[in-house]
């Protein structure tokens, strides 16, 4: 027997040699776990540090070995590995007790014998494979490990690696997770039940299984007290207290989402599948105050429009057993979209006039007549038990009104004009109802307020806002016999008007013999300086009525051409990144306006062009918009000298069509915006037939600001619901926020610009002075010209015949 058991221990010896041989070559090199990049998420953050989002499947914080409390690293030692700063790699004990284990029983899997540096090597480098070969890998990696790194090392990359549950990766992701608190915060209890956890990190964590939890955290407990760690008081202390666990997403500490997916998808251009996963954060142009004044500047419009509408129905009914409970009829909320500011509830009982609603927050609430007010009924007469409404918060803490989704939609874009930096975008309502960004992807009519394009575009080819153009009936045919009939909205005709006039009362016809005048040719190409593509701009006249189909970004970004003296900016939503060791990778240089920078003075001075053989820049530089791309830096990255953004229109234009939007604001469609009392706001309303549309664009202080309201099915938004109704509100609300205690912007007309007298009926010059005269901004070059030409006849506004003209 004696002998038969040599053999037998020597044919082991050479089985496991030759099985060492052949594994051996694989081994891989360990050297590489010290500069290993474990997968954390992307967050997202607004300027002012606030965090807007996480994304990536794996929730993990990386910390160093030095800052996991004693306590903490004690915890999992004692259970998981307790001669952890004693062997070498391997657990001679553990292993000889499995072995004993296969030999004595008929189990094919046995525990014992993996020490935490072996569950490195695997969690690292093997799969979760049950085979002989595999473990025997498991084990020479375990002892090249320990030759060349450190315990401490070794510890770090275990405590960060292992999983928790709840796609919690590592012990400090999983103290927030659990606990909502930093390791150096965690009671001993605490840190006992994070140890417990790896063993079933799906079915024994404290929130799934808190009886199974606690019995393991109080082995965790014992196991530190045997090894001596903490004492029996400590032990029994620790064992006495609570389960505390409950969920605890991260902090998000503003709601931006169209926002935070934009940049996620930035990021993954940019970086791919390892945006999400190489601990990347982004810091974004976005002003946490101005971004919460536009969420709350839309999501108060909407509602106000909507409510001009009348009360439709509850969201929806749902059958409830008469027995169900509050904790029921809460969990049967979960379905409807989170929209910020309006809380879904469910109606658990009426009585009388009153209503009580179940919401996801813990007391109920009881509304009476004072909060269906706006419907002209009370709850008790709109509701039944079952239904599901929306209750929005008033000033008074603990009450609500009655509310209701709104059917339409919003998006609004802000923009610095300065160089395009977003200072605040909603792409609509609920990013929870629709994650279609209205802001960036809803192609939409923008109606009149596309005119100051088509005014900018007149002032090149020498009109002065105090041109005479007929407002009067006018019939277009084509060669094939087809007619058109533009009209003015409200069916009258004010003969011949000054160009002043017809933007401030938004005359469409003026608008349509504008465009036929100077050319529809002309019109496309110049207005493509604003950034649009010369393919969304119809070639015909219907291009002066608005009928290209824009982005509300694109509308904002054309208007700061007007805001910021005719640059042409590129918007853009991230300044910075940087990597999971706080190292900048990334920064945007945009191209600034910077009308009085040196550099910008010296540039204009040496530049002309031209466009379908029209000088329109007056001596300065000019760009398409693939010119501005370019000059754009596409990686963020490295140090940069002051970038110009491109000229796209004369400074000259810009300020007169400005000047313009300023009346419209002072004594035009958007009188209402005059409650803000700034000298610098100006804009156009727009809107387009049959009221599928609504905007308001405009300017004032350092900020450019489109809102778009409408459906996204194309439907009408009902009778008069005009730009002026159901945009400039939102506009003006937010703006009132954003522009608080900036200063007034400078309107100085630029060199070139002169300021004449004319007359109100005829837009000629008078000498100053003159009674009943107006005062009236023009090109130096247009005053020249009209000095010395023929004065032009005083129209009497009695010559409003129909007239007809050929379309080629």
């Amino acid at each position: 027997m004696a002998l038969l058991g040599a053999v037998l221990v020597v044919l082991a010896a050479l089985a496991l040699g030759v099985l060492y041989l052949l594994i051996a070559p694989r081994i891989p090199d360990v050297q590489g776990l010290r500069h290993i990049e474990l997968q954390v998420p992307l967050s997202v953050y607004s300027a002012d540090n606030k965090l807007i989002a996480q994304f990536g499947e794996t929730r993990r914080y990386p910390v160093k070995v030095e800052q996991i409390p004693l306590q903490v690293k004690q915890a999992f030692i004692a259970i998981e590995d307790a001669r952890f700063y004693e062997h070498q790699g391997l657990d001679y004990k553990g292993i000889g007790r499995a072995v004993w284990l296969l030999a004595t029983t008929d189990n094919k899997r046995v525990p014992g014998g993996s020490t935490i540096t072996q569950q490195v090597a695997r969690g690292f480098y093997l799969s979760d494979e049950y085979s002989y070969s595999r473990k025997l890998m498991e084990m020479l990696l375990a002892l090249k490990m320990e030759r060349e790194l450190t315990k401490n090392e070794i510890l770090e990359l275990y405590l960060n690696k292992i999983f928790f549950g709840n796609r919690a990766y590592g012990v400090a992701a999983a103290a927030e997770y659990y606990y909502g608190k930093k390791l150096d915060q965690l009671t001993l209890a605490e840190a006992a039940s994070l140890a417990a956890i790896p063993k079933f990190p799906s079915s024994g964590n404290p929130i799934i299984n808190p009886e199974r939890a606690q019995i393991r955290r109080n082995y965790v407990l014992q196991r530190m007290r045997e090894v001596g760690f903490i004492s029996v008081a400590q032990e029994r202390a620790a064992q006495a207290e609570r389960n505390m666990a409950s969920r605890h997403e991260p902090k998000v500490e503003l709601d931006a989402p169209y926002l935070a997916e934009m940049v996620r998808r930035a990021m993954q251009d940019r970086y791919g599948d390892e945006a999400e996963t190489s601990g990347f954060r982004v810091y974004t142009t976005v002003s946490s105050v101005d971004q919460l004044a536009a969420a709350k500047a839309v999501r108060d419009g909407l509602i106000e429009y909507d409510r001009r509408h009348g009360w439709r129905a509850p969201e929806a009914h749902l059958d409830v057993a008469a027995d169900e409970d509050a904790k029921a009829l809460r969990s049967r909320l979960r379905p409807y979209p989170f929209v910020a500011g309006m809380p879904v509830g469910i109606v658990a009982s009426v009585a009388g006039s009153s209503a009580t609603v179940i919401t996801a927050a813990a007391d109920p609430v009881t509304i009476d007549t004072t909060a269906s007010r706006w419907t002209g009924r009370s709850p008790g007469q709109l509701l039944k038990r079952g239904d599901i409404v929306r209750l929005l918060p008033t000033d008074k803490a603990g009450v609500f009104e009655l509310g209701q989704l709104p059917k339409a939609e919003s998006a609004l874009v802000s923009l610095a004009p300065e160089d395009g930096a977003v200072r605040a975008i909603i792409g609509g309502l609920s990013y929870s109802r629709s994650k279609f960004n209205r802001a960036t992807q809803a192609q939409r009519q923008p109606g009149s307020s596309f005119k100051p394009f088509l005014y900018s575009a007149a002032f090149e080819r020498g009109y002065t806002p105090a041109s005479i153009v007929l407002d009067a009936p006018v019939v277009f045919k084509d060669r094939a016999g087809h007619v058109w009939r533009p009209q003015n909205d409200n069916a009258t005709f004010a003969g011949p008007i000054r160009l002043r006039e017809a933007l401030v009362q938004s005359r469409n016809l003026v608008s349509v013999r504008l465009l036929d005048a100077i050319g529809v040719d002309f019109a496309r190409k110049y207005i493509t300086q604003f950034g649009f593509k010369i393919e969304s701009l119809p070639p015909n006249l219907s291009m002066s009525l608005g009928t290209a189909s824009l982005t509300p970004i694109s509308m904002a970004r054309g208007y700061s051409v007007f805001a910021n003296g005719g640059f042409l900016i590129e918007p853009y939503f991230i300044t910075r990144i940087v990597d999971r060791n706080g190292v900048v990778i990334g920064n945007t240089h945009a191209p600034r306006a910077c009308r009085a920078c040196p550099e910008r003075l010296a540039r204009e001075q040496r530049t002309t062009v031209v466009v379908d053989g029209f000088d329109f820049s007056a001596g300065g530089p000019t760009a398409t918009s693939t010119e501005a791309t370019a000059k754009f830096d596409p990686d963020f990255v490295g140090p940069s000298p002051l970038a110009l953004a491109p000229r796209a229109i004369d400074e000259r234009s810009a300020f007169l069509t400005s000047s313009l939007m300023r009346d419209v604001v002072l004594r035009g469609t958007a009188t209402a915006a005059k409650v803000l009392n700034r000298a610098d706001i100006g804009g156009k309303t727009g809107s387009t037939n049959n009221h599928r549309d609504a905007w308001f664009a405009g300017f004032g202080g350092d900020l450019v600001t489109a809102v778009w309201v409408g459906n996204d099915d194309f439907k009408s938004l009902g009778y008069r619901e005009y730009g002026g109704k159901a945009a400039l509100p939102i506009w003006i609300n937010y703006m009132r926020s954003a522009l608080k205690d900036e200063p007034i912007a400078d309107q100085t007309p630029p060199a070139g610009v002169v300021t004449v007298a004319i007359s109100p009926g005829s837009g000629n010059l008078l000498p100053e002075g003159t009674p009943g005269s107006l005062k009236e901004f023009m090109k130096q070059e247009d005053y020249d010209r009209m000095l010395t030409s023929s004065p032009v006849q005083d129209y009497s506004g009695n010559n409003a015949d129909e007239a007809s003209f050929d379309v080629f």
